[in-house]
């Protein structure tokens, strides 16, 4: 590699490749003008003795001397470049074909006495051809242009020590100066090459490398493109041989299908076998066609069709051929018009290949026109040429998909859930056909607007008309084909020519009628409902037939309809094709897992493709299981069988599991309740006990009160009002206690399930007693209560309600933290509706729009751990609904909180 500060990296300074590629280039380039600078001495140094005998006459013998060694030295560094060695150390021993030929130089100007010899030029001319021969890094330029500059100085210093003649200061400088200014360019100069020879190898390099690397791809490419083609022609070979192949077994169902079914005797009565055996035709003659347009790609791949040209009245010719296919576009509802020149007349044209063509077109434009549409057929002369046209009112090609539409086996929807279903062989054979007879076909199309085909043939005049119909495209070879020469096989010839034209004539294009499915209302009762979704016709007939005796059978004919009706009926299991227009069978899996009332409904998708990757992906999709087509029905029957099993027991144990939890919930309920009534009868025994302890001091108190009362009248006249004050005061307090104490007594021993009459103002009195320590120093009391407004119930449950609802009130409103008393609970009664109404709302914290429905449920709380246990509004939520009623809420959170109490109004 050449020194770094010499070039610029580059990417490939790290390619060890690109290292022993340069290093080999530069040693190559070295020894040349290593050696070419070896013969530049030889031939210039003893050139030099015509210089002596001019200048120094004197010394010619001495300086011959030293340009003879000279010659020889120089001749020895010569001789190294031929060696190994050289070429191993090309770079120090390069060195000295400039040492050698300055050392004798600079002997010459000691000899001469002279500092201003001209023999000083001598050295500027070696620097110099470092840089015009040279070229040589920055390592060696330095130390070859140091080693003269050195050289020089040496002289002139020995000269000082050893003659004691110094150097004219001005001479010596100014050859010092140039030497050392000719030692900078020639530097620089080197430098400067180096980078660009760097740049231009490299760029050498980087070429022959993509050169070698394009000549082995293009090399590769034509051993590919031979296999490649090699590959063609085995895969046409493969085509025709399996299609000939196909075609016997296909004749021979074919044959006695038809003698089955329109044979003179009709042996088959049966309308479901009937059925049956018509479907199994009509694929036949679908598979056949198929069969047929392969095997005419294979030929004119191959080159084997002929032209073969005959007399067509041309409208006649068209109008037959849409005749023919009347009865499919009355099916699609699509008009169909044939519009032909009345100047064009008959033409010279391959029969069997144009009716191909105009079929083909014809079947395209009727199968990509939705109902309503307009399809329409004509034919007129273009200068030299008949210009055929099919347009169509149909959705349109994409611009981006316009340039493949011509590809064989290309579709523009290729996805799973395609609508219009197709080989992709049709408008490729349809090109390889007019281009064999010598035309052109094109197209112009807009989305949503419809598309028009051009078809160009040459306009050759007939003299005659051919009076037969048109023929099947390629009949009268095949017909050719199969016949043995004997007279008996006339009849079969013709029947193979008529079963060709009838598949080539068979669409593979479902009516309107058979692509929409009616909307069904499925019989109740005990049967299983099994939804079949498919787009084609026959697969869902078929699998009716099958199904239908044993379940009840859903249609569907894409999978926008499969999900809708999946939602709608619920069906105990959903048969899915994989390729469906609208949402493929992957789609409808995953939209019906997404959908909660759908998301268990087992899934059985039909697949034609049974690789690993797609049945990875129908099950990654959620379906429950999938069968590859072909199937036997018994398998499906087998399956269906299982997972609707599989579904029913799912179902059951769902159920079972819904009762165990509302067993399980009655469960806690009834814990709920025996631990308020044992916290009921707990109190009712403390209150007893209280109440027995507070009965006899009471009175005792009232004893003494009679007493002091008795000796008021013995007192001076200025004490009796105090001393009456004083005992009124007692007496208050006295009546409050006993009113506590009756309260506790009645809550103690409550009448279970007594209903009587209770004044509302009564029953808030006592339930503000009972807080009336947590209301005093946290809320106002605001009460709108009816007057003499009554109720019916039970007195203690309500009473209960009521404290449960202040308690929650003082609590929501000590949490909210009013400082200066803003805290209010506002308690009314109201009766409308035949319903009483007894309302408790505070300003406190409310109740988050996400717990509204979960207050009531036991057990359930927001408070602190030590707070409350979650039963009060539960057990008040029991006891409104045992009295007929209900509570209503309302709240706002941080605003307030509002609840009803609804009984229904009773005569009391």
């Amino acid at each position: 590699m050449p020194d770094p500060g010499t070039v610029q990296p580059t990417s490939l300074d790290r390619d060890a490749d690109f290292q022993r590629a340069f290093a080999e280039n530069e040693r190559e380039v070295r020894m040349q003008t290593g050696q070419l600078a070896c013969l530049l001495v030889v031939v210039l140094m003893p050139a030099g003795v015509l210089l002596d005998t001019m200048l120094y006459p004197e010394f010619l013998g001495r300086f011959f001397l030293y340009r003879v060694a000279s010659v020889v030295l120089v001749s020895v560094i010569w001789f190294l470049h031929k060696t190994e060695f050289g070429r191993k150390h090309y770079r120090f021993i390069q060195l000295f074909i400039v040492y050698i030929p300055c050392l004798f130089m600079t002997m010459m100007i000691w000899d001469s006495h002279r500092p201003d010899s001209p023999y000083y030029a001598g050295l500027n001319l070696v620097l110099l051809a470092i840089s015009a021969v040279g070229h040589w890094p920055l390592l060696e330029t330095v130390l070859s242009v140091a080693g003269v500059i050195m050289m020089y100085l040496l002289f002139a210093l020995a000269r000082v020590l050893f003659t004691g003649v110094s150097e004219p200061g001005v001479t010596f400088g100014s050859n010092v100066y140039f030497l050392v200014v000719t030692g900078i360019i020639v530097t620089a100069g080197n430098i400067m090459y180096n980078r660009l020879a760097f740049r231009e190898f490299t760029l050498r390099f980087e070429l022959d490398r993509n050169r070698k690397r394009l000549a082995d791809a293009l090399t590769e490419l034509e051993k590919t493109n031979e296999r490649l083609v090699e590959l063609d022609r085995v895969k046409n070979r493969f085509f025709a041989n399996i299609s000939h192949e196909l075609r016997t077994p296909l004749t021979l169902l074919l044959s006695p299908l038809e003698t089955l079914l329109h044979g003179p005797q009709r042996s088959v009565n049966d309308t479901q076998v009937r059925e049956w055996l018509n479907t199994m035709y009509v694929n036949g003659l679908r598979l056949l066609k198929l069969i047929n347009d392969l095997l005419e790609l294979v030929r004119l791949e191959a080159g084997k069709v002929d032209v073969v040209r005959e007399p067509i009245d041309l409208e006649g010719f068209l109008r037959g051929l849409t005749s023919e296919v009347k009865q499919l576009s009355q099916d699609k509802r699509v008009r169909l018009f044939t519009l032909v020149s009345p100047d064009l007349g008959p033409v010279m044209a391959d029969r069997g290949k144009l009716e191909k063509i105009v079929l083909n077109l014809l079947f395209n434009a009727i199968k990509f026109t939705p109902a309503g549409g307009r399809v329409e057929i004509s034919a007129r002369r273009d200068g030299d040429q008949v210009l055929l046209s099919v347009s169509d009112t149909g959705v349109g090609i994409p611009r981006d998909k316009q340039q493949f539409i011509f590809s064989r086996f290309w579709q523009a929807d290729s996805s799973s859930s395609r609508k219009y279903q197709g080989a992709g062989i049709g408008l490729a054979l349809v090109k390889e056909l007019v281009e064999a007879q010598g035309g052109s076909v094109s197209f112009e199309s807009e989305v949503g607007i419809g598309t028009t085909f051009y078809v160009r043939l040459p306009f050759l005049r007939a003299e005659g008309i051919a009076a037969e119909l048109p023929r099947t495209p390629g009949a009268e070879e095949t017909a050719k084909e199969e016949k043995a020469g004997a007279p008996q096989q006339d009849a079969t010839a013709k029947w193979l020519a008529d079963l060709y034209r009838r598949a080539e004539l068979f669409p593979s294009i479902p009516s309107v009628r058979e692509s929409v499915r009616p909307s069904e209302i499925p019989a109740t009762g005990p049967q299983p409902k099994v939804l079949i979704a498919d787009d084609e016709p026959d697969m869902l007939r078929f699998l009716r037939s099958q199904l239908i005796g044993e379940y009840v059978v859903l249609e569907a004919s894409d999978g926008e309809q499969a999900i809708s009706k999946a939602v709608q009926f619920l069906p105990d299991v959903v048969l899915c094709d994989m390729m469906m227009p609208e949402k493929d069978g992957l789609q409808v899996c995953r939209e019906l897992r997404q959908n909660v009332v759908t998301q268990s409904i087992p899934i059985l998708v039909l697949t034609a493709r049974a690789d690993e990757e797609t049945k990875l992906a129908v099950l990654a999709a959620g379906a429950s299981d999938f069968l590859a087509k072909p199937f036997s029905t018994s398998e499906v029957n087998v399956r269906v069988r299982n997972l609707i099993r599989g579904y029913r027991f799912q179902r059951e144990v769902a159920r079972q599991n819904k009762v165990l939890e509302q067993t399980i919930q009655q469960l806690k309920d009834t814990e709920t309740q025996l631990v308020a009534s044992e916290k009921m009868a707990s109190l009712g025994r403390l209150s007893a006990g209280i109440m027995h302890e507070m009965n006899n001091p009471l009175n005792y108190i009232k004893t003494g009160l009679y007493v002091l009362r008795s000796k008021e009248k013995a007192l001076p006249e200025h004490e009796r009002a105090e001393f009456a004050e004083t005992l009124r005061d007692i007496e208050e307090g006295i009546g409050r206690v006993q009113a506590i104490v009756s309260e506790l007594r009645r809550f103690a021993h409550p009448h279970a399930g007594k209903e009587e009459t209770i004044d509302v103002e009564s029953l808030v009195t006592s339930a503000l007693r009972f807080v009336s320590h947590e209301l005093k120093n946290s809320a106002k009391v605001r009460l709108e209560l009816l007057p003499g407004h009554v109720i019916a119930g039970n007195r203690n449950k309500l009473l209960q309600v009521l404290i449960n609802l202040l308690h929650n009130s003082v609590y929501a409103i000590q949490k909210k933290g009013y400082s200066n008393g803003e805290g209010e609970i506002e308690i009314a009664s109201k009766v409308s509706d035949n319903v009483d109404r007894i309302v408790v709302r505070d300003n406190g914290t409310g109740i988050e729009p996400e717990h509204l429905n979960k207050i009531f449920e036991p057990f359930f709380t927001t408070k602190d751990v030590g707070e409350g246990m979650g039963l009060g509004l539960s057990i008040c939520y029991r006891i409104l609904e045992e009295h007929g009623g209900r509570i209503v809420v309302r709240s706002e959170p941080g605003q307030f909180a509002e609840f009803t109490l609804e009984l229904p109004r009773k005569q009391v």
